[in-house]
C-alpha cells in the first residue's frame, strides 16, 4: 500500500478517528529534532496549497473548525 492510498483511505474516515490518527501520527514525530521536522512541515503545507488550488480540499471555516475541535473535546 502506498502513502497516496493510505492518505485517501485516512481522509474518509470520520472525524473522531482522523483525529485520533492525526495524534497518533504526530506523536510519533517527537523523536525527530526540529531540523528534521521543519522541511516535513514546508512539504506538508506545499501539498496542501497545491490541493487548494486544483481544488481537490474543501475549505472550512475557522468558526467551523473551532466547533468541531471543541466538541471532539468534550
Amino acid at each position: 500500500m502506498n502513502t497516496e492510498t493510505i492518505r485517501i483511505e485516512a481522509l474518509s474516515l470520520p472525524v473522531r478517528e482522523r483525529a485520533e490518527l492525526a495524534a497518533q501520527l504526530l506523536s510519533s514525530l517527537d523523536a525527530l529534532s526540529e531540523a528534521e521536522i521543519e522541511p516535513l512541515w514546508l512539504q506538508e503545507a506545499a501539498h496542501r496549497a497545491a490541493e487548494m488550488d486544483q481544488g481537490l480540499s474543501k475549505r472550512i471555516p475557522s468558526d467551523e473548525v473551532r466547533r468541531q475541535a471543541k466538541a471532539l473535546l468534550k
